[in-house]
């Protein structure tokens, strides 16, 4: 292709975020947008979300664009078009003694910006989980709208949605550098040599984000980690469990919809860094023995349990663990990155931010200042972390 083509707004990475905020402008009138992606709609990381739908996060406004979020996974045929693949199995977390202060804390502050969690008996969780082991446990919040969705198929609900409101999607086309004049954006360029004029660009593309912003002197400080992932087949049928959150051996555990169980490793201490574009795409037979252990702790009731499969992802980690959302030092330039794993759960709500940013400077809805996920907080050391975090798992909340 060669010549130059315009838009209102480009939003550069087609992943889950990036659809999103095209759909959120499209929501608030705002069409001439369009989302430039590498390959192909949620190739990137979106694609190995392990897709858990929970609200309890100690940072206020994270449990706030959740808890936002969280309506439209529910009501995704009538908001999107589609179904987006939630299912609403419930969300269970559990902590030690050392936690439930922390926990009854949180929740509170859940509370106040409208999430819906409750105190939970061990005996009802057991009901929930009879195969799980509860002795180590002091205290249990249990969220009944939690639980899990699929990251991919949600990507190509709010890209649907906002190509049939007229957004354009430029698959296949990958972005080589952001074209400035006088401490503004003014567009994209292209593989192909040809540009796209603009105004406003937004710039969704993970841990990709971080060269394309480098080039012109903005650091956006993200690690990428590998995490691994595995598939049990728990050698009975379980029925209708809920998603579990283990914070006192840190794993969490959500059923498949074909009757397998996923287990992800909630202790986050150390990063496995890792080159998003060559990472191995299996787990490790360290992780692997991780896995057992720790799932064969808790579920000894799961006696037949065996391994079925396992695959890994990437996270773009910020040095809090919580994403940017927020302008920068360029006019006009917008970036939404870092998730850190948080990205699906809070997406529609990313989105709204970003179309909030786009149109009004600033966020529409109180309880989620944009302020919380400004860029600059790295560089001022204003980190944004819960005021109730969870020994041994502050990274995850």
């Amino acid at each position: 292709m060669t010549g130059h083509d315009t838009a209102e707004v480009v939003i550069v990475g087609g992943g889950l975020e990036g659809c999103a905020a095209a759909w959120a402008l499209a929501e608030r009138g705002t069409t001439d947008v369009v989302i430039v992606e590498r390959s192909t709609v949620g190739s990137g990381g979106t694609g190995k979300s392990s897709g858990v739908v929970r609200c309890h996060y100690g940072v206020a406004s994270l449990a706030a664009m959740a808890t936002r979020a969280l309506e439209v996974f529910e009501n995704a045929r009538d908001v999107l078009g589609e179904d987006v693949g939630f299912h609403q199995t419930g969300y269970v977390v559990g902590v030690g003694e050392q936690n439930a202060g922390a926990l009854a804390a949180s929740m509170a502050d859940q509370r106040a910006v409208g999430v819906r969690t409750e105190d939970i008996d061990a005996s009802e969780v057991a009901k929930l989980w009879p195969s799980a082991d509860l002795e180590p446990f002091a205290a249990f919040a249990w969220e009944e709208r939690g639980g899990y969705g699929d990251a991919y198929q949600t990507a190509q609900a709010f890209a649907g949605a906002a190509r049939r409101a007229g957004v354009r999607l430029r698959q296949g086309t990958t972005v080589t550098d952001l074209i400035t004049r006088s401490g503004a954006v003014t567009g994209v360029r292209l593989a192909d040599g040809s540009e796209i004029h603009t105004g406003t660009v937004v710039l969704t593309a993970g841990p990709w984000s971080v060269p394309l912003l480098a080039k012109h002197g903005i650091t956006l400080p993200i690690t990428v980690h590998r995490e691994q992932i595995v598939l049990i087949d728990p050698g009975e049928a379980l029925g209708p469990v809920p998603v579990f959150s283990d914070l006192v051996s840190l794993q969490y555990v959500r059923p498949e919809s074909g009757g397998e169980i996923l287990f992800g490793n909630s202790d986050l201490a150390e990063l496995e860094p890792a080159d998003p574009d060559r990472y191995s795409n299996q787990a490790t037979p360290s992780f692997l023995d991780l896995a057992v252990e720790k799932v064969g702790t808790r579920f000894p009731g799961l006696e037949d349990a065996a391994i079925a499969s396992t695959y890994a992802g990437c996270y773009d980690v910020t040095p809090d663990f919580n994403p940017a959302i927020s302008e920068t030092d360029i006019e006009g330039l917008i970036v939404a990155a870092g998730f850190s794993g948080h990205g699906f759960k809070i997406a529609p709500s990313v989105g709204r931010l970003v179309a909030d940013l786009v149109l009004d400077g600033t966020s529409s809805d109180p309880d989620i200042p944009a302020s919380d996920f400004r860029l600059s907080r790295f560089a001022e050391g204003d980190l944004l972390r819960s005021p109730h975090p969870y020994v041994g798992a502050g990274e995850m909340r």
